[in-house]
């Protein structure tokens, strides 16, 4: 493989990618991994391989050989992702009808080779190396503020124009325009009303109307990176509803200091540990089992999922998106956590807040609060 030896990311960002590549070439005796699902290839070029944002494998495939990285897609995707994907990217392309990705892939890959997609070709095999992408790098961060920012924008815009009267479709929707304008995908969209969001967790919209209050959730994507935050607006709530955000926001904030506290090179399982005894702290006792509690974010919705006895790693600086919720009640915002303290990447200082204790620590965090219209 010759040529470009790099991607779309700054120089310092590309080299620590290809450092920690390194890592499993030389555990498996690989001469060179490829990355074709969407969140691997972000990661490793800084481009998008999606058309189909449905398809677990994208249109073109990164390869690393321990030197350069070259990309491998056909002659419809070639001359776009050069120019506007990945420009410092060597591309190979092949003829769209002549064959598909994995055959060109093992036409010019160094083998023995690992691939994150289906290669049927000898000298391939499958390799998962999504723990590569933590810690998050300097890089990284610069764009997941830009990201987080942008989405809770978004997010917040579209709380603050919504009406009792508008149904939850309506309100997707319009996030979703906002959302696009502001050159975000999102996989997630939830939007619960008064009527359904005490009954269910995850709030795909309906045509039932607002009512009394709104609980609206996004996850979305830019260059890769994932950003995931909560707000709640509401109209004529029930008495209920602020205590039990409250409760939330109070185990959101356990969860951040657990991790904080535990990380770096801990595991997750005193987190989740944390999270349990908060709820029950709190006169919710068992209300975790009723929806999963979130976990670190990146180049994935989830790198990984807080559970009992979790053996995840907690990298320091990661990103963090817990989402505890206590029946009709959620809080959730994408938080990066460092040796140094806590940062909220969906944040846009626009929002009411209040400050939250920690159950069990002495950690005080601002959380946002449900915005009374």
């Amino acid at each position: 493989m010759t040529g470009s030896s790099g991607g779309g990311l700054p120089a310092d960002d590309r080299e620590t990618r290809f450092e920690r590549l390194d890592r499993p070439l030389a555990a498996r005796g690989l001469a060179s991994v490829w990355l074709a699902r969407p969140d691997g290839f972000a990661w490793l070029t800084g481009g998008s391989n999606v058309v189909d944002g449905y398809a677990d494998v994208g249109v073109a495939a990164a390869g690393y050989d321990g030197d350069e990285l070259v990309v491998v897609t056909d002659n419809i995707e070639a001359e776009r992702l050069a120019a506007e994907e990945i420009p410092a990217c060597r591309v190979e392309r092949y003829d769209w009808h002549a064959g598909s990705l994995g055959e060109a892939v093992a036409d010019v890959a160094p083998t023995p080779a690992g691939a994150d997609f289906a290669v049927a070709a000898d000298g391939f095999e499958r390799v998962e190396v999504s723990g590569c992408r933590r810690p998050l790098t300097p890089g990284d961060l610069e764009r997941y503020r830009e990201a987080g920012r942008a989405t809770a924008a978004a997010v917040e815009a579209a709380c603050r124009a919504c009406d009792p009267d508008d149904t939850e479709q309506a309100v997707a929707a319009d996030l979703r325009a906002r959302l696009a304008a502001r050159g975000l995908e999102a996989p997630v969209v939830l939007v619960g009303g008064g009527e359904r969001a005490p009954r269910y967790r995850h709030l795909t919209p309906t045509d039932a109307r607002l009512g009394e209050y709104a609980v609206v959730s996004v996850t979305t994507r830019d260059r890769g990176l994932y950003s995931s935050c909560t707000r709640t607006v509401a109209f004529d709530p029930p008495a209920w509803l602020h205590d039990r955000h409250r409760a939330a926001a109070r185990v959101e904030t356990t969860a951040l200091a657990a991790t904080a506290r535990n990380g770096p090179d801990g595991t997750a399982a005193p987190v989740f540990e944390a999270v349990r005894e908060a709820y029950a702290a709190l006169d919710h006792t068992g209300e975790w089992r009723e929806h999963h509690q979130g976990g670190a974010a990146g180049y994935a919705g989830r790198e990984w999922f807080l559970a009992p006895g979790s053996d995840a790693t907690l990298d320091l600086p990661m990103a963090y998106a817990y989402n505890p919720t206590v029946e009709g009640a959620k809080s959730e915002d994408t938080v990066l956590v460092t040796g140094d303290g806590f940062e909220t990447l969906t944040d846009t200082g626009d929002w009411p807040t209040e400050p939250f204790d920690a159950v069990g620590s002495g950690t005080t965090l601002a959380r946002p609060t449900v915005l009374d219209r």
